[in-house]
């Protein structure tokens, strides 16, 4: 072993140590482990930030950007509501999403089914009162797995039916990886939908809060196509029991019915007063196609003040007019108490819709924009930012603390969702390489506005970034020395003693284990040329072999850094580097049992 090659080991084993330990921020000892490989001359300084512009983590920070477009627009609350049992409890929820992130894994980029569905997880762990890691991990392992049974589903795969054409027996077909890949992804997510997901640490998501506002009053508008209209209110209120939102009161022809009776029923153009905290408000929108009354009255109220305003707003640069939301709480100096929102003139003066009004004690009784602000409201407004400081500035309110509110919109969550599907599409079709995909749907986002520009960056979780970024080079030394091929030559050599049923078990053992340090498609391009020379040397047929490297450079599942799905949620998961193993370890060591056998059936030696 030459010098070069123990120093990187070194470095690779003390740099796990250091995850394991969990004393640093794992991008800090990403940045370290990548620092000592260029003082030691291992990466070249000029290499040393050439994982920044890797594919690899342009894919991670752009499926970011697009799940936060699925997530504001509310087209995660319809693919959740469609695909996803209402009201069933873990087992039956945990399997759905599994199976249904393995499946789609099978037929498009893995990275990219488990973009479309982290948001919908992130949403059923709220609804069954999980830790979110606790359905994101089995999501990120599910479909992985997912990966492993089609060509198309995992860059491992075709780089080893590229290894076995360049051998002269010609590509592996679309679904020869099928037999063995679908029963180990069944095995696998009925593993983790019985046991699996109970072993997840329950971490809280970094950057989670537990504030809450309570429970705003607000006015919405049934449209002439919503499904709430003949619904009596006693069985609207039952469709909206489980978000405890509740109807206080019904404005019909412009009469305003405090307690309405529950079996009056909701005709096309009622307001209904609804009580409910944001994230109630969202589904409840999103589920009967009810528009905000604010937003109703913005087109039909127009003035011609209004008008010129709103012709000098649409002046503005485009990054002013990215709407947001926020809770601004009225103090007892501010110079708005005793004022209603018609007093304020809000949309003429800031460009403003006061959306809801939380109030402790009693409700207010008045319509929305009559109500009379007093000291304690919080109000939730709605505009551009700067528009929003200002007013904040002039009345002498306060914000609350961020928190993400959205509120859904039909055609924005089709475009979102559209945008996500065009690029998932052009990786399945290979019109476009993964990352390429990806960065031309955040343009289409920014574009569209279902991500506005001034969140791509805050969508993104940098030190996740930098890790992968840092370990990428780290990986390419531990390639470029040989250090990968030495240590999976010994071990064949060694362990499996020139037995070939010996030396395919460890050919996949060693393969996972690579995986899980490096990049799954360079462990897959390291151990194809070794896996071709231990059959040969054995006189067996190499397509067994080929197909261990392709399950176990599938199977990482000890590391944030094994793979890009596993990277994708270690911030949302609020894990730590050492967490994956717990749920990782029994779920590999199931795999090789369950392959290794099918390999002998279906690959025989």
């Amino acid at each position: 072993m030459t010098a070069a090659q123990m120093m990187i080991l070194g470095i690779l084993a003390l740099t796990m140590a250091l995850f394991l330990w969990g004393r640093l921020r794992h991008d800090v000892v990403a940045l370290s482990a990548l620092m000592a490989c260029v003082v030691t001359g291992l990466v070249p300084g000029a290499e040393a930030f050439a994982g920044f512009g890797h594919p690899a983590v342009i894919t991670v920070a752009c499926v970011l950007v697009l799940s936060q477009g699925l997530q504001n627009t509310g087209a995660v609350d319809a693919l959740a509501r469609t695909v996803l049992p209402r009201d069933a409890g873990r087992l039956v929820s945990i399997g759905a999403i599994l199976a249904l992130g393995a499946a789609l894994s099978g037929f498009m980029n893995n990275v990219g089914a488990m973009a479309l569905l982290m948001p919908v997880a992130v949403q059923l762990a709220k609804r069954l009162e999980m830790p979110a890691g606790q359905v994101l991990m089995p999501l990120a392992f599910g479909t992985i797995l997912g990966g492993m049974t089609t060509l198309v589903g995992t860059p491992p795969n075709l780089i080893v039916s590229g290894f076995r054409e360049g051998a002269g027996r010609g590509a592996f077909a679309m679904f020869d990886f099928a037999p063995i890949g679908v029963a180990v992804a069944v095995v696998g997510v009925l593993a983790i939908t019985f046991i699996g997901w109970r072993i997840v640490p329950a971490r809280k998501a970094a950057g989670a809060s537990e504030f809450d506002a309570g429970a705003y009053m607000t006015e919405v508008r049934v449209g002439e196509k919503s499904k709430a209209i003949g619904l009596t209110l006693r069985a609207f209120e039952r469709e909206v029991e489980s978000s405890d939102a509740q109807v206080v009161a019904l404005v019909r022809n412009d009469v305003r019915l405090l307690a309405p009776h529950g079996g009056r029923r909701i005709r096309g153009h009622d307001v209904l007063v609804l009580e409910a905290d944001v994230e109630a408000l969202a589904e409840t929108l999103s589920v009967f196609d009810l528009t905000l009354e604010e937003d109703v009255k913005q087109a039909k109220d127009a003035t011609p003040e209004d008008a010129e305003e709103e012709a000098s707003e649409e002046a503005k640069s485009n990054d002013e007019r990215d709407t947001v939301l926020r809770e601004v709480a009225v103090l007892p100096a501010s110079s708005i108490v005793g004022l209603s929102a018609s007093d304020l003139h809000l949309r003429t003066r800031y460009g403003l819709n006061l959306l809801a009004v939380a109030r402790a004690g009693q409700a207010p009784r008045a319509r929305l924009r009559s109500v009379k602000l007093r000291s304690g409201d919080l109000l939730l407004m709605q505009g551009p930012a700067e528009s929003l400081s200002e007013f904040i500035h002039d009345t002498g309110c306060v914000p609350l603390g961020a928190r993400d509110l959205r509120l859904p919109s039909r055609r924005m969550a089709i475009t979102a969702t559209a945008i996500m599907g065009m690029a998932i599409l052009l990786v399945t079709f290979g019109v476009l390489p993964a990352a390429a995909s990806f960065a031309l749907g955040v343009l289409a986002s920014m574009l569209f506005r279902t991500v506005p520009p001034r969140e791509v960056y805050t969508a993104i979780d940098w030190p996740v970034i930098v890790l992968l970024a840092a370990l990428i080079p780290v990986a390419g030394a531990m390639q470029e020395t040989g250090a990968a091929g030495v240590l999976a030559e010994f071990l064949v050599t060694e362990v499996a003693r020139g037995q070939a049923v010996a030396a395919l078990a460890v050919i996949l053992i060693t393969t996972m284990f690579l995986s899980d340090v490096m990049n799954n498609a360079a462990t897959a391009a390291v151990m194809c040329p070794i896996a071709l020379g231990i059959a040969g040397t054995l006189g067996v047929s190499p397509d067994s072999f080929l197909m261990a490297v392709a399950i176990g450079a599938s199977c990482a599942f000890l590391t944030p850094i094994g793979h890009q799905n596993n990277t994708l949620i270690l911030g949302p998961g609020g894990f730590r580097f050492g967490d994956y193993w717990r749920l990782g370890l029994p779920l590999e060591a199931l795999v090789v049992a369950v392959s290794l056998p099918l390999l002998l059936i279906f690959w025989p030696l």
